[in-house]
């Protein structure tokens, strides 16, 4: 790549990293910390999110016909996700062996915290859950689409790409066929070489 680009993709990372910063700064204002992975607030925090808490009967009372109707739509997808996270984890876990490829952990995209907000009732927290796991296994067959993008055809689309992955910017231009196969082993090479986030203590 050339040394423009990547000055606009470290930009790109200096930028991700202050928008965390910024989140970091909002989530201090909420008084509450991590330890061991366990979301843990202040006790008075605790007793307002109870006092907020809309109980489970006016919640259901409140909501409206449709709603209720296609929440069973809603729910049945959960048999898909399913079915594309296990599938998808067993494909990484025969083919990235014989690849070579780093597999992807599973466990750092799905994230189950919002359980710990009492101002959610029972059916709230149901919700959450639900769209928690559905993102999260989207996320991770992502980045494991991406790796396995990375390794068989590293190569840029002509058009423009919506929410293109992380991995996309670093791949071989389109139609430069004098430095492609020099660019695969590179980035072959690149991806083998990573290795998984240290874990925190308190993650």
């Amino acid at each position: 790549m050339s040394d423009h680009t990547d000055r606009i993709l470290g930009k790109i990372r200096d930028l991700e990293l202050e928008l965390e910063a910024e989140f970091a700064k909002k989530r201090a204002g909420f008084r509450y910390g991590l330890e061991r992975g366990r979301v843990l607030f202040d006790q008075e925090v605790i007793r307002r999110h109870l006092e907020l808490r809309k109980g489970l009967i006016p919640y259901l009372m409140s909501a409206r016909f449709w709603v209720v109707v296609t929440a069973p739509v809603i729910y049945s997808l959960i048999v898909i996700f399913v079915l594309l996270d296990l599938s998808v984890s067993i494909y990484q876990a025969i083919c990235f062996r014989v690849y070579d490829i780093p597999q992807v952990r599973r466990r750092d995209y799905l994230v189950f915290d919002r359980k710990s907000l009492a101002y959610l009732n029972a059916l709230e927290k149901l919700n959450c859950a639900y769209c928690s796991y559905a993102n999260g296994v989207i996320a991770y067959v992502r980045e494991v689409a991406a790796r396995t993008e990375q390794y068989w055809c590293p190569i840029k689309q002509a058009r423009r790409v919506i929410g293109a992955h992380a991995r996309y910017a670093e791949f071989s231009e389109y139609g430069d066929a004098e430095h492609y196969r020099e660019r695969l082993r590179a980035l072959r090479t690149e991806m083998r070489e990573e290795t998984a986030p240290e874990e925190t203590p308190d993650s």
